[in-house]
């Protein structure tokens, strides 16, 4: 097994503030909340929470060149035992349907398995934010065997179907781990027709550039890596590179930040707002802090004053309505067909 780590060192930009004065810098032509207010959209708010997503700390057993945490091997955040009991108490009083489990490698996490069980005990739908690798590790050989016992959603990341692209952005070995992994996956049933066990994986684009249509991604990719490997999956989501973090680095450091700012406020889509994954998701961060997406946690851009600013303090009922924290970055999620954790929005 060939698993490494790209980089064991943060992003120069990886300071909260520094990133959002360096987009704030931009010579965008508009502001996002007046591309919202153009489409008819008025102030951008939430609606009723469905997610509950827990980002339960930043180590991860790799260092991908976009990952927009800036996790890794050298990250120590980790999300502490009373944050994990205040986020599930908080999960138990609401019915709030789903738990979106992520990190880092969430399953570094020396609770992921009480997170799980506690959670399917209280009835709710767990997806685990799985960058497969993390089960090849001798340690970690357990978990695709305990996810499909706890019928856990399984949303896999993995750049390309070709591995040449694959290890560029996330190292040398890292694909062939990847595939031996979907591999294990589809032995237990996952992504297989009437299992019910739901194997999804995420893709990013490797450059300064959109997503293609995902419908059609999503064709070439379960044709690929059957022909290729032999794999099934359930969806291929596309999501588009944020300009935060080690992304923006790259951006900064490639020449690209302008250009591709401008490629995202141009390709604003009206139709993408009303899907925005801000609008029915709650973010806890590793220390508790809210959010209203895991992109405003990773630049520190909480939740607006009036709303619950830890999940010490949230009670059901208190999220609806609210208005959403933005700023240049969510232009990233309304480009084209739009960006989600859950691929396209429209």
């Amino acid at each position: 097994m060939a698993l490494l780590t790209l980089l064991n060192t943060r992003s120069p930009l990886a300071d909260a503030a520094t990133q959002r004065a360096t987009l704030a810098a931009t010579a965008v032509v508009r502001t996002f909340e007046e591309a919202v207010e153009s489409a008819g959209q008025g102030t951008l708010g939430a609606t009723s929470a469905s997610v509950l997503q827990m980002n339960v700390g930043k180590r991860c057993n790799q260092a991908c060149r976009h990952c927009h945490v800036d996790a890794g091997p050298d990250r120590t955040e980790v999300m502490k035992p009373e944050v994990i009991e205040a986020c599930l108490a908080f999960l138990e009083q609401s019915d709030i349907p789903t738990v979106d489990i992520t990190g880092g490698a969430p399953e570094l996490h020396p609770s992921f398995r009480d997170i799980v069980r506690r959670a399917r005990a209280a009835g709710r739908h767990v997806m685990d934010r799985c960058n497969l690798t993390i089960t090849r590790l001798p340690n970690y050989a357990w978990l695709p065997e305990f996810l499909a016992a706890c019928r856990v959603e399984v949303v896999a990341s993995l750049p390309s179907f070709a591995g040449r692209q694959t290890d560029a952005q996330r190292g040398e070995g890292v694909f062939d781990d990847s595939i031996a992994a979907l591999r294990r996956f589809n032995e237990l049933g996952y992504g297989v027709d009437g299992s019910g066990l739901l194997l999804n994986l995420v893709t990013n684009p490797v450059g300064a550039f959109l997503p293609a249509p995902q419908q059609a991604l999503e064709a070439d990719w379960k044709r690929e890596l059957g022909r290729r490997y032999g794999i099934t999956f359930n969806r291929l989501y596309t999501i588009a590179n944020m300009p935060i973090s080690r992304y923006l680095q790259y951006l900064i450091d490639s020449g690209n930040l302008q250009g591709y700012m401008e490629r995202l406020v141009n390709a604003f889509n009206p139709a993408a707002v009303e899907g925005l994954m801000c609008r029915y998701t709650i973010s806890v961060g590793w220390d508790g802090r809210l959010y209203d997406c895991d992109f405003n946690q990773m630049i520190e851009l909480g939740m607006v004053t009036g709303a619950p600013q830890t999940i010490f303090e949230a009670r059901p009922g208190a999220f609806a309505g609210r208005r959403i924290a933005v700023g240049p970055h969510c232009f990233g999620c309304t480009a084209g067909a739009g960006s989600s954790c859950g691929g396209s929005v429209a």
